[in-house]
């Protein structure tokens, strides 16, 4: 997320089983578990309550509950490494959309 002076205001990152196409419509398998990246540096994890109801519930297996945890806690681990190569991809993209959109 970027504010009206395009600087980021966070990196929301939601952990997916998958994402893709169906008849052209994009979808995400979404493990309820995600994490917030503040400028500052500040990891937050967030809905680790939806992930814990989603299992109780059967929604998902235990497969699944400790598929989302581990990634979860792969992506922090690489972010505090300063390793998560995504981020880097933000501004280049804003700046593709941007200039699409002049």
């Amino acid at each position: 997320m970027y504010d009206n002076n395009g600087y980021i205001v966070q990196w929301y990152i939601d952990i997916c089983l998958k994402n893709g196409l169906h008849r052209n419509i994009p979808y995400m398998d979404d493990l309820f578990l995600d994490i917030i990246l503040l400028p500052s540096g500040e990891v937050i994890q967030k809905d680790g309550d939806e992930l814990e109801e989603a299992y109780l519930n059967g929604i998902i297996d235990q497969s699944l509950y400790n598929l989302a945890l581990d990634e979860a806690n792969n992506i922090t681990e690489l972010i505090n490494n300063k390793s998560f190569e995504l981020l880097n991809l933000s501004n280049i993209h804003k700046e593709i959309l941007v200039s699409k959109l002049k």
